[in-house]
């Protein structure tokens, strides 16, 4: 039976720190669901901090909508009554590189603005996706799992995928940090050091695409943009710097996805309604965000206000 039947808000707090303690014996479903969208908000944290530093965030978005062509092709050549993740993957990461190179090729080779680019690529997959999802998965529900997502369906092999991914996201951040610092803060001296700055941001894009591929079955390929600027964008509000940023967007999204969680167990335990926890949590993200911004500028405020009567003083 799960533990956390019947539970309110705080008691899923309690319950699941008591049997992280345990080790998780025999693990819950909302146990699986906390840590895929923990580990999906580490992930996407250390990304969407180089993503808002870069400001490559548009392109991180198309990347995001775009997969859904890849995921809906190759199931459906796979067929309904198969469904092989690891090629869905493949699929999907295909299409991210098309989406990026493609990009690319317009502002480079072509010479058109970065921003229209993006949104010629980004409008035009997008489109051809959501068309092979109305015209090709009637009968499935491929098409809303992976727009939205859908925790309730996650499993430990989930689980596993995306550790995989936040481990190689943590390794490349950790092996590569001074370039990828160097690289988005000044361009100039890393071309001059021998250190090409295209070349990180594809990388980038690379392991966007690969997060979100890997995301997508907890929170779909739309709102996985929330976990990939929310988080970044609150942090960057408490701190100007760069490890502290990142560690607060990790910690952000990981609060984000607990509290997420819990408030979706609780309206279903005391108002017996079922909500996207997935939605939950891109609200708080949301939530999140607006309570810090007020917070950042009310201490901006009282920091003027208090130097202004220092300066009348004098």
């Amino acid at each position: 039976m799960n533990p956390y039947w019947d539970k309110n808000f705080f008691q899923v707090f309690m319950i699941f720190f008591q049997r992280m303690v345990q080790g998780f014996p025999n693990m819950a479903s909302d146990e699986v669901q906390i840590l895929v969208l923990s580990l999906v908000a580490v992930s996407t944290g250390l990304l969407g901090v180089f993503l808002v530093l870069k400001k490559m965030t548009m392109l991180a978005n198309s990347l995001s909508h775009t997969i859904l062509l890849g995921i809906v092709l190759a199931f459906v050549f796979l067929g309904a009554q198969v469904l092989n993740f690891e090629v869905l993957f493949v699929a999907a990461f295909i299409s991210a590189l098309v989406t990026t190179l493609l990009t690319q090729f317009l502002t480079h080779t072509i010479r058109l603005q970065e921003d229209a680019s993006i949104g010629l690529v980004f409008t035009s997959l997008f489109a051809l996706g959501v068309v092979c999802v109305t015209a090709l998965t009637r009968s499935s529900h491929i098409g809303i799992e992976a727009v939205m997502g859908n925790v309730d369906a996650l499993h430990i092999t989930d689980l596993k995928l995306i550790g995989i991914i936040a481990c190689i996201n943590i390794g490349v951040f950790t092996l590569f940090f001074k370039e990828f610092q160097l690289t988005t803060f000044d361009s100039v001296l890393a071309k001059v050091l021998g250190i090409s700055p295209t070349l990180f941001n594809y990388l980038i894009m690379i392991l966007v695409a690969m997060t979100s591929i890997g995301a997508f079955r907890a929170v779909g390929v739309l709102l996985v943009l929330a976990f990939l600027v929310g988080p970044a964008l609150t942090a960057r509000l408490l701190t100007n710097r760069l490890k502290p940023l990142l560690f607060l967007a990790c910690a952000i999204g990981i609060f984000s996805s607990l509290c997420g969680v819990a408030l979706s167990r609780h309206i279903l335990s005391t108002w017996h309604i079922s909500l996207s926890t997935a939605g939950l949590i891109v609200t708080l993200i949301a939530l999140v965000y607006g309570l810090t911004l007020v917070y950042t500028l009310r201490k901006r405020s009282g920091t003027h206000a208090g130097t202004g009567t220092k300066e009348e003083k004098v």
